[in-house]
């Protein structure tokens, strides 16, 4: 047994001196590049840019001539297509709900506010979105025309399969 200790520690005074000699390596390359980057003279830091302040715009709902910025511009409509007939507007910007298959949004409500009548859809992210006739739904072009108390009901325009399109009612009925 007092072999095998001396054996053991002999081994353990072994690793620990490899361990002591691999740390006093020569590190001359390393102190010089140290000293090099010291050595340089420090760079000007930028300034931060000038934070523009921005100008508060006060709505005052009541006045004359004012937009309501929750209403569309215009209402917009299809164009035609290149026989003539009807077809989508490639220059026309999309909407948002534009993004949704029409099968996935659905009718949770209406809201008046003041003599307008507001549509509300649900998305399938849950998510809540005002519409009024002239706004667009779903992806084939829908482009609403009446909104009640019970449903939606809005016009696609959709390929007819030859090159042309044609008009076809679809609706979003309120949801219980």
């Amino acid at each position: 047994m007092d072999a095998a200790l001396k054996f053991r520690n002999s081994l353990i005074l072994a690793v620990a001196l490899v361990a002591i000699a691999a740390c006093g390596a020569d590190m001359d390359d390393l102190d010089q590049y140290v000293n090099e980057v010291k050595s340089r003279p420090g760079g000007r830091i930028e300034p931060l840019p000038e934070v523009k302040l921005y100008e508060v715009f006060p709505y005052d709902a009541d006045a004359e001539n004012v937009r309501s910025p929750f209403v569309p511009d215009t209402p917009q409509v299809a164009s035609t297509g290149p026989g003539g007939g009807v077809g989508p507007d490639p220059g026309r910007s999309h909407e948002f709900l534009e993004g949704f298959p029409l099968d996935t949004l659905s009718m949770v409500g209406t809201l008046y506010i003041g003599e307008t009548m507001y549509g509300l859809v649900q998305t399938s992210d849950g998510l809540i979105h005002r519409v009024v006739p002239g706004n667009y739904l779903g992806q084939n072009d829908g482009r609403i025309n009446i909104i009640n108390e019970s449903e939606i009901e809005l016009i696609e325009i959709i390929s007819d399969g030859i090159g042309g399109y044609i008009e076809r009612d679809a609706a979003i009925s309120l949801s219980d």
